[in-house]
């Protein structure tokens, strides 16, 4: 398949309606939906049964597990950071956001737990206090 075909096969209204109903995109959904639209449909079809469609946890609880997952899985900030909003979209406190990443620390670690604290501190804008002494910085390295 060329990189350049134009969407085509109702990929546009298909992204649309993805967009609607999640609340958010991610980079990939958009290239797939251009690149391989089939993929694309399969791929959502099981987020659509595991993760969207209306079973026995409620869509708040699903949001701070996909949370916790992505941050233990250290995915990209921009990825967490998508369910964070669309958990405060459902009503989820940060507070509660917070304490759902902070269980990442003992079975994913430090490591993993400040990425997912530093998606959520750029979300919700919480800030730290600072030393009054003199120390080197040791800041998150989002670089």
């Amino acid at each position: 398949m060329s990189t350049d075909t134009p969407t085509h096969n109702g990929a546009q209204e298909y992204i649309d309606a993805m967009a609607q109903k999640r609340g958010y995109i991610l980079d990939y959904h958009k290239v797939m939906a251009r690149q391989d639209f089939e993929v694309l449909q399969a791929t959502d079809a099981l987020v659509q049964a595991a993760y969207l469609a209306p079973r026995a946890l409620d869509a708040r609880t699903k949001e701070l597990l996909f949370i916790l997952s992505l941050t233990v899985m250290r995915a990209g900030t921009g990825h967490i950071q998508s369910h964070i909003r669309v958990a405060l979209d459902l009503g989820v406190t940060p507070q509660e956001i917070l304490e759902a990443i902070e269980i990442a620390i003992p079975e994913a670690g430090i490591v993993a737990f400040q990425a997912g604290l530093e998606a959520w501190r750029e979300v919700v804008g919480a800030a730290g206090i600072e030393p009054t002494v003199a120390v080197h910085q040791g800041g998150s390295d989002t670089s």
